[in-house]
């Protein structure tokens, strides 16, 4: 099977912008020009790519040209700069990076700072009980991800723990929880929820008040804004000690035993990349100091 690199770039183009008219301008190039290239992979490979929805979904033979196609990206471009060509920060490849939310707030763009002159990230925010997945569908080359079973084709590394503890507003602690975080008082209570794919609140609701318990839910999308609805009082919320450090809110913990780890782990392709075993160095030395190690969580 022949493959044309101009076709493969049209492709992941078109997926990261989610139009044929977004890869148009990327790559500088007329929408017909970019129809014309998709179809004619899809011609190539004998197999429907993308359905041609707004944004494009990829389909799964899409997906496993999309992997291909982002590896050639970052190694053309390492290959490049090696050889002495366009070192300028906009011909700099691209790295898609899967990211849970509260990583993403505190640890991880510090990371990643360093290398912003070599590399242009397209950080992608998911939970970290679904990061995996972005991996499986080649969207992302790496992920931080609760998932310490690598991904085939995927290598996986520890990173550490990040220790989540109910905490509260004193006002708002003082009003729902006089006595404490009791099973009465959490059934009562109104809790502030990042989405609905956060369990960390209810599992401790489950943990201390039984399955049945049915507060009043806030949900607040944004690692930063979830924070600050449970310092303004909205609710009590289940926040990373990470958080609530790097951002000096004046918050209690409603019980100093209680508190549930969730341990973090980098994915990455094996792909021989200096580029990205950068990344990973960078990633592994910033989690080395800002997460909980084994035998210190919840320090």
């Amino acid at each position: 099977m022949e493959l044309d690199l101009a076709q493969l770039r049209a492709l992941d183009a078109t997926v990261r912008g989610g139009t044929l008219e977004a890869a148009a301008r990327a790559l500088h190039v007329t929408p017909s020009a970019i129809s014309q290239r998709l179809r004619a992979l899809e011609v190539a490979t004998g197999r429907i790519l993308l359905v041609r929805t707004k944004p494009v979904q990829v389909t799964e033979s899409g997906q496993a040209l999309l992997g291909l196609a982002r590896q050639i990206d970052l190694l053309t471009a390492e290959v490049a700069r090696g050889l002495g060509g366009d070192t300028s920060p906009e011909r700099a490849p691209t790295l898609p990076i899967a990211v849970n939310a509260d990583s993403m707030a505190t640890w991880v763009l510090p990371a990643l700072t360093p290398l912003a002159g070599d590399v242009c990230f397209d950080l992608h925010r998911e939970d970290q009980e679904h990061t995996s997945a972005l991996l499986r569908a080649g969207t992302v080359m790496a992920a931080v991800t609760a998932d310490a079973e690598p991904v085939p084709g995927c290598t996986s590394t520890r990173l550490g723990g990040m220790r989540y503890r109910p905490m509260a507003a004193p006002g708002f602690a003082q009003r729902w929880f006089p006595d404490g975080p009791t099973a009465q008082a959490l059934a009562l209570a109104p809790v502030v929820v990042f989405d609905r794919e956060d369990d960390l609140q209810h599992r401790f609701l489950q943990e201390r008040a039984g399955r049945d318990v049915d507060p009043p839910v806030h949900y607040v999308p944004a690692a930063a804004d979830h924070v600050a609805a449970v310092t303004l009082g909205l609710g009590w919320g289940m926040v990373p000690d990470q958080q609530a450090r790097a951002l000096r809110t004046r918050l209690v913990v409603l019980d100093q035993d209680a508190g549930l780890d969730v341990v973090l782990y980098w994915q990455q392709w094996k792909l021989r990349s200096p580029l990205l075993d950068r990344v990973r160095a960078a990633v592994l030395d910033a989690a080395g100091r800002d997460l909980d190690q084994p035998g210190h969580a919840g320090r």
